[in-house]
């Protein structure tokens, strides 16, 4: 086992001091003392966690109660029963559902092996003030790293020397620009971002050079400390593994008692053989306990997996596509999921005048070639730029306007430069052009006027007055309070380039050409998927590392703020670093965006929404969503920016990053739910009709229907029916309704009162049949019993039609729409009429001789349940009943 590494604010200290506590220099440590610490802290590695075999996850899968129930039941069907089908049946449900729980449970353990893969293969190392090559993995506190522009940084480095040093921290930090480091010591607490001179495991060098001291490694590093979190997130079981866990566990203790109670009275009170009980009392436990529904439910999960596939909504656990179908709160990354991650070019201001970057430009401006000029951005073969994405977007506006760089170099080639510093915050390029040449500088609006003494007005170079400087100054104030990114252009002609090309001599005395201002932009379609969303009534809440004042202006932008609660429905990370747990838990729902936020804040907001007893979702692409992704009730990966550590942590992965497709997803969830809602219903209340059925009848004394009839009925007309009940469409409601929530299971909106009525009605006519044929006519006790089997079957297949909507009407939701539900109609309804008139089948069965009256009998009752259920239905319409349990707003 590693020795623990000390926990220490190392930005916040001095270089000094820094290299005090890891006990090294800038020459780095000894070969020896590298072995010998790697010995006591162990690989720059991140640890797996505890890995379950996949035997021991199968065998999980079997401690569910009403899977052990329905083992039994199966045994004793299987032996003392003799009924090897049945106990097949219930087999082979059961097997199958534990084979696709261990699929489901091995696909989820993909994100720790994805954080593995992004560390760094090799790093440059000072071992002895030698600069040598080292796996990664070797690294240790105190080792001196080298960085440079396409680097993955190996480790936690605190650095000490840097030279325009610019690291990508997107996935980490969710920051969507790279960040200029610096060697300033930074206060204790600042947030991941702000902590400039730091470089973090896993992320990327984009710009310049840099040299820094290991300070963590391993599980100590922030994306290790990431990887914890992951292992460490408890695994949640989602809303629909809940209702069915619930209903399986009430259902299975209700119909165990029933069972007893009627193996009491039949053999204790009634006189009837002790065996014939116990089989009747296993039918009953057996038919009425739903064996079929997980894989029913499954099946339907399938089904909307496939369908949300074509919608570019990729699904990785089944489960999750229920879990959509409840989301109340959407949690959303922004930088890549709202907006494009991509700095664009939104205004320019030049001639006194801020134009929009639609707006057309004159090439020979020098603004434009400043910025195409003043550029490090290389071209590719394919025009495709290759750069810090500030210059890279500079570069784009002027390909969008049609200026062609390649041929304005070609004209004007640069002959120097004066590289970007961060503390002068300036770049310069000096250019040939003919008997002249040209200095093109860009930089921090505030820092490059000092430096300016004209400026051009409509094509003149004029002195540059206070009141110009003050002009540009509000324009820069107003560019940057709508959260743009703002750099200043200035040009000047020189006769020669100096002997010394510093900022002193190419610096000075520059003319001011104009202020470009870029942002991050939303996603075109964000904004009115957004709007949906609302309308259906889930809150979308905007998480990001990025700083306050852009978090709230796209958030402005994009109708998640409300511009006049703006500043109070913000939150800052370190703001929320003060808010303690239960009070944050108790206000949540105050704040729609949270700026400049850490990984373990994006799992705090989820958890606080989830306390509240909401259905959160959480979207995102870097690393440093994955703890909150896996926290989340569905988290939603992007597919094309998304990271494999993200995607690996995601219940649902988003195949075109399109925010939009997570509100058709969200459709499709409710349907599903639904469905399974139709599939419950139906099955439900046919159970229900068998257990009266047999209930009533023990308790009257009759012979009413054999263990065979009971298991036939259940095998054939519970799982055709209610699989095709899956393929319904959506009602055209579905989306104006509230979201179902965390409170809602599969007796809710209106199916457990539609199962009681509609299963009495059903038990009701079966016993009537019964009577009528027994006692009313004096048919034969196997006639009756043959017409009590059919009609007991019969009407559960016409009751497949009711089920296709709770309230509404069969009539106006189209009859015989759903062609598959036909198909399984016939199906079933071809597997009852098998035994009867199959000779020897229908011998076994007790079904013969039976009349045309009789068969009028059963058919008759057996239809009356769709006029019986239209009126009840039109009732509770009427008194407006469907509207108040469907939430409809």
């Amino acid at each position: 086992m590693s020795k623990e590494q000390t926990k220490k604010d190392f930005y916040a200290l001095d270089e000094a001091a820094v290299f005090s506590e890891v006990d090294s220099s800038k020459n780095g440590l000894t070969k020896e003392e590298a072995a010998s610490r790697l010995e006591t802290y162990g690989p720059n590695e991140l640890e797996e966690g505890e890995k379950r075999s996949t035997l021991q996850k199968f065998i999980d899968q079997f401690k569910d109660f009403m899977i052990v129930v329905l083992l039994i039941a199966a045994i004793i069907s299987g032996t003392i029963g003799g009924e090897m089908a049945d106990a097949i049946i219930i087999l082979v449900v059961v097997i199958v559902n534990a084979v696709l729980g261990v699929f489901q449970e091995n696909k989820a353990e993909e994100a720790i092996d994805a954080l593995k893969k992004m560390a760094s293969p090799m790093a440059n190392v000072k071992r002895s003030g030698e600069i040598v090559q080292v796996k990664s993995g070797e690294l240790v506190p105190g080792d001196v790293i080298i960085m440079e522009a396409g680097d993955v940084v190996p480790a936690d480095i605190r650095l000490y020397n840097t030279n325009s040093l610019k690291v990508e921290e997107a996935a980490l930090t969710g920051e969507s620009v790279p960040v200029e480091k610096s060697l300033e010591s930074v206060e204790a607490g600042a947030a991941i971002g702000d902590r400039t001179n730091m470089a973090f495991s896993s992320t990327n060098v984009t710009y310049g050079r840099g040299e820094g001291v290991v300070v963590s490694t391993g599980m100590n590093t922030e994306v290790g400390n990431i990887a914890n979190m992951l292992q460490n997130t408890e695994e949640k079981k989602t809303p629909l593994q809940q209702n069915q866990d619930n209903l399986g566990k009430s259902l299975t203790i209700l119909i165990l008692i029933i069972a007893a109670l009627m193996f009491v009275i039949g053999f204790g009170f009634n006189d009837r053989p002790w065996l014939d009980m116990l089989m009747v009392s296993i039918s009953v436990a057996v038919a009425a306990i739903p064996e079929g529904l997980p894989a029913i439910s499954t099946i339907i999960l399938a089904l909307g997996t496939q369908a949300m596939a074509k919608e570019n909504a990729l699904i990785r656990k089944l489960p999750a596509v229920e879990t959509l179908g409840g989301t109340e709160v959407i949690c959303s990354d922004k930088t890549g999921t709202l907006t494009q991650n991509k700095m664009t070019i939104e205004k320019v201001y030049y001639n006194g005048q801020l134009h929009g970057a639609n707006e057309e430009i004159d090439l020979n401006l020098p603004v434009m070639r400043v910025m195409n000029f003043a550029n490090d951005t290389k071209v590719a073969e394919d025009r495709s730029l290759i750069g810090d994405p500030t210059e890279t977007a500079l570069v784009q506006f002027g390909f969008d306007k049609g200026f062609e760089l390649k041929a304005a170099l070609n004209d004007m080639p640069r002959v120097s430069e004066v590289p970007f510093d961060s503390d002068r915050k300036l770049m310069s390029t000096i250019h040939k052009d003919k008997d002249s040449f040209y200095v093109a500088t860009k930089g921090a609006p505030d820092e490059l006027l000092k430096r300016c003494t004209s400026i051009l007005k409509d094509g003149e170079i004029v002195p540059l007055t206070n009141a110009d400087r003050k002009t540009i100054l509000d324009q820069n104030h107003a560019l940057a309070v709508q959260a743009l990114r703002v750099l200043a252009m200035a040009f000047k002609t020189i006769d020669t380039v100096p002997s010394k090309v510093d900022t002193e001599t190419v610096e000075q005395d520059l003319v001011f050409a104009g202020l470009v201002g870029m942002i991050d932009p939303e996603r075109p379609e964000a904004k009115a998927a957004i709007a949906e969303a609302k309308s259906a009534g889930i809150r979308t809440i905007m998480i990001t590392g990025d700083h306050k004042d852009t978090a709230s202006a796209i958030a402005a932008r994009l109708g998640i703020l409300d511009e006049n609660a703006a500043n109070n429905a913000i939150l800052t990370g370190a703001q929320l670093d003060d808010i303690l747990e239960h009070e944050f838990e108790n206000t949540v729902q105050n704040y729609s965006v949270y700026a400049r936020v850490s990984p373990e804040h994006k799992v705090r907001i989820v958890k606080a929404w989830q306390k509240q007893g909401k259905v959160v979702a959480m979207t995102g692409d870097g690393v440093n969503d994955a703890p909150s992704l896996k926290q989340s009730d569905i988290g939603v990966g992007m597919g094309i920016t998304g990271t494999e550590v993200s995607k690996g942590a995601s219940d649902m992965v988003l195949a075109d990053d399109n925010f939009a497709t997570i509100v058709n997803a969200v459709k499709e969830g409710r349907k599903v739910f639904a469905n399974i809602q139709k599939a419950v219903q139906y099955l439900l209340s046919a159970n229900l009709g068998e257990v009266l059925t047999l209930f009533v009848a023990t308790l009257l004394g009759w012979t009413i229907l054999e263990p065979i009839h009971l298991l036939w009925i259940n095998l054939v007309t519970d799982v055709f029916p209610a699989i095709a009940l899956g393929l319904e469409e959506p009602e055209e409601d579905i989306m104006e309704q509230k979201p179902r929530g965390r409170s809602s299971n599969f007796f809710s909106n209106g199916v457990f009162p539609s199962m009681i009525y509609q299963g009495i009605y059903e038990g009701a006519i079966t016993l009537f049949v019964f009577w009528l044929a027994n006692y009313y006519y004096g048919f034969e006790l196997h006639i009756a019993e043959a017409m009590a089997f059919l009609t007991l079957g019969f009407i559960q297949l016409a009751h497949a039609y009711n089920s296709k909507s709770v309230f509404k009407s069969l009539f106006s939701v189209g009859p015989f729409g759903n062609k598959m539900l036909n198909y399984a109609t016939i199906l079933s309804l071809g597997l009852i009429l098998l035994v009867v008139f199959v000779p020897g089948l229908n011998t076994i069965f007790g079904i013969y001789d039976m009349t045309g009256q009789q068969w009028m009998i059963v058919i008759i009752a057996a239809l009356s349940i769709i006029p019986f259920v239209e009126i009840v239905k039109a009732i509770l319409r009427g008194v407006g009943y469907d509207d108040k349990v469907n939430q409809n707003k």
